[in-house]
This record gives C-alpha cells, sequence and structure tokens, in this order.
C-alpha cells in the first residue's frame, strides 16, 4: 500500500501537468482561477475587467490616467445608446438591444442613475438607404422604432428645422448615457468584487513561442499573468504598431450651448437624442445633467496624438456648431457658448470592433476600435471578451484581426 506522502506527490505532479496543459492552450479553462491583466479601464476594458471578476477570474486592471479622464475616449459627460445602424450591421443592433437591457439592470443593482430614456431620433436627408436598410433590422431584432414624415416630426418637436430632412426613425427606448459616470461605477463594481486596479502606464512585453512574458508597469517592474487583455483605446496603433494603419485616432469637437432661462424645449423632458444623416453631420444630446445644449459635428478631423494634443476649441468648428445650430434649432441661435471639449474617435477602418488573439501570442487579446459608436456596447463588449478569454465563446468573424491586417497587406 502506497504512502500518504506517496499519494500526496502523485496527485500534485498530476494538478501540475494539467495546469500547465490547460494554461498553455490559447483559451484559459474555466476550472482554474484564471490571472488576468486588462490594460486600459475605458468603456471597453472596465466592463472586460468586470465581467471577467463575475466568471471567477483573478483580474487586475491598469489604466495610466484613469477611468473616464480626460483624454480617454471614454470620458465627458454623455454618450447616445441608440440602434439604428444601416445596411450589414445586425451584429451591432443585436448588441445595442441587449446593452440596453444590460445598462439599466446595472444601474438598478448599483443604485446609480446611468441610463436616460429620452427617445433617439435620426434624421435621413436625400440619400436615405442607411436610414432604409436600418428599419428590417431594427425589425428582426425587436427594437422598437417609429418611422416619422417630416410633418409627424415637425408637429411632435416644433424646436427642430426639419427643412432638407425627408423622414426620420424614432427609437422611443433609446436615449444618452452618464459616460464618465459610468466609467466610475464599473471600477468601484470591479473593486467590490474582488479586482485590483492601479493606475499605471503598462507596455507589452516580451514574446516568445506564441507567448507574451509579462508586461512592464512604471520603473522595471514586471508584472505577470495567464493572460493580458489590451483595450488602449486611442493608443492602440501606439501599443502595436502593426495596427497603425488600421486605427486612427482623429481629433473631433464637441460644444455646449446655454439654453434659454426656464426653457425645457431643449432639455432631455422635450427631446430626443438625435443625429442628422443629411448634408450637415452632426449629432446632440439635449440636457447633459445640465451642463448644456451638446453639439458635435460627425466628420473625421485630422489625425492627432491623443497624449500630447492640446485640447482647446478651434474658432473653425465652432463657427461651423454655430451656424448648425441656427439652421436646424432656431430657438437657439445666438445662445452662448457655455464649454468646449476636444476628445478623439478612433474607429478601425471598417468601423468594426476588435476583439481578437494577437497574431503572434496567445494569451494576449486585443479590444479595441470602437470609439464614435462604442461606449453604449460596453457591458456587451465586457462579456465578449469574458467569454472569449476563457474559451467559453468565441469572438464574432467581423471583430477578428485578419480583415484589417490583409486591408493593410494590400
Amino acid at each position: 500500500m502506497e504512502s500518504d506522502s506517496s499519494r500526496r506527490a502523485f496527485m500534485k505532479g498530476c494538478a501540475t501537468a494539467a495546469a500547465t496543459y490547460l494554461i498553455g492552450t490559447p483559451a484559459i479553462a474555466g476550472t482554474l482561477r484564471a490571472s488576468v491583466i486588462v490594460v486600459g479601464a475605458g468603456a471597453f476594458g472596465g466592463w472586460s475587467a468586470l465581467q471577467l471578476v463575475q466568471k471567477g477570474a483573478k483580474v487586475t486592471l491598469l489604466d495610466a490616467w484613469g477611468p473616464g479622464n480626460s483624454r480617454a475616449s471614454s470620458g465627458g459627460e454623455t454618450r447616445t445608446i441608440r440602434a439604428t445602424y444601416g445596411p450589414a450591421h445586425l451584429l451591432y443592433t443585436k448588441m445595442v438591444a441587449r446593452a440596453l437591457n444590460l445598462w439599466q439592470e446595472y444601474e438598478q443593482r448599483w443604485n446609480l442613475k446611468l441610463f436616460f430614456r429620452s427617445g433617439a431620433l435620426r434624421m435621413a436627408g436625400a440619400d436615405d438607404s442607411y436610414e432604409r436598410a436600418a428599419l428590417p433590422i431594427l425589425q428582426q431584432t425587436g427594437v422598437r422604432f417609429e418611422k416619422l414624415s417630416t410633418a409627424e416630426c415637425a408637429k411632435r418637436w416644433p424646436q427642430i428645422n426639419f427643412d432638407g430632412v425627408s423622414w426620420s426613425v424614432y427609437e422611443p427606448d433609446s436615449g444618452f448615457l452618464a459616460a464618465r459616470r459610468g466609467c466610475e461605477a464599473v471600477l468601484d463594481a470591479f473593486l467590490k468584487q474582488g479586482g485590483q486596479y492601479r493606475q499605471a502606464q503598462a507596455t507589452p512585453g516580451r514574446i516568445a513561442a506564441n507567448r507574451m512574458d509579462g508586461i512592464s508597469v512604471g520603473q522595471g517592474e514586471i508584472m505577470k499573468a495567464d493572460s493580458y487583455v489590451f483595450a488602449p483605446g486611442p493608443w492602440l496603433g501606439e501599443v502595436f504598431p502593426f495596427l497603425a494603419p488600421s486605427i486612427t485616432p482623429t481629433r473631433q469637437e464637441v460644444f455646449f450651448f446655454g439654453t434659454p432661462a426656464g426653457d425645457l424645449r431643449f432639455t432631455e423632458a422635450q427631446l430626443p437624442t438625435w443625429i442628422d444623416g443629411g448634408k450637415n453631420p452632426f449629432f446632440g444630446v439635449p440636457g447633459n445633467h445640465w451642463r448644456g445644449f451638446k453639439i458635435a459635428d460627425d466628420t473625421r478631423g485630422p489625425v492627432i496624438d491623443p497624449t500630447t494634443m492640446d485640447r482647446q476649441i478651434s474658432e473653425e468648428k465652432l463657427t461651423t456648431a454655430r451656424a448648425y445650430l441656427r439652421l436646424r434649432f432656431p430657438g437657439m441661435a445666438g445662445s452662448p457658448l457655455l464649454e468646449g471639449r476636444v476628445c478623439q474617435y478612433e474607429n478601425s477602418k471598417d468601423h468594426n470592433f476588435i476583439l481578437d488573439l494577437h497574431p503572434e501570442a496567445q494569451n494576449v487579446w486585443i479590444v479595441g476600435g470602437g470609439s464614435g459608436h462604442g461606449f453604449k456596447h460596453g457591458p456587451v463588449m465586457g462579456e465578449m471578451v469574458a467569454d472569449a478569454v476563457l474559451g467559453q465563446k468565441t469572438a464574432p468573424a467581423e471583430m477578428l484581426l485578419g480583415r484589417l491586417l490583409k486591408k493593410s497587406a494590400s
């Protein structure tokens, strides 16, 4: 009969061999308490860290300046949430439908207001192919909507001048989200569930034998985990230069104008969030926690460095914003500028998100390409990232890196 010490040694050896085999595979087995380092505490990184912790992983979250900071694409006061996408975007409409439910579930769980149901309006121009393509997808995914004529829109929202608008799509259940507040709430929940957070700049470590061997943090410190998730937002092309041709951060300017005293016509009480799909590509959010009437030009600006860019608004863009305000919201003509904000987009070239393994490291996940329409998808992307990292479900084909790398090589 073998001794207890021999049996213990045998069992320990089996466990070590099993752990070595499982950790060596691209996905981490759910039976182990996987260790994961997530770089970036914005909408994608923060929600990924939270979902990973909720699935039992041991997670450390890193961010150079903090969640929702002024350089981050997830910073600022508000972000819209809407499901009206154009052709071939069934995936994102489905994601928005789920995200709407998740945002409301989490705000109830946390007893914190994050979602504002103002409705969302998309105005179609002379070329309405984008909006027409969205209608069957909205219907297929069960998102409530109304197709409104210009006359119906003008009757419902007389404070908007609908000249040049052919018709509109209205989503009564959509609206806007608290951005910086949402990022902070996710971090707070992550910490309460046992996650670790550090404010530090992280640099990818050496890759050998298809694995990354740690990341550098600060002055010579190396941190190691089973897997690494990089969700650095506009810094993605800087962190991984092979992605630089596919992810180009561009300068975007946002303006907050003062509404007439006591006038509720330009708040979320009487106006939906809106996107102008015609010749004037602006969008806006009324109310904004009493911060002002927010409008922004959706035209892509010049390529910038998100770390060093001077974030002062330009007279040129302010003049364009004022002209749009006079055209579409005549009751706001001459309104004072309360403040402006310079941020950035970092869409991928085809506007699809990125969720895939690093092509040379089977323990490194790359997540990004979302700014411009990504914030609202945060809780759903978090689920997708957690499932992919833990080997529970593969990432959508639309988000894999191959489609970008092929385009860059051609």
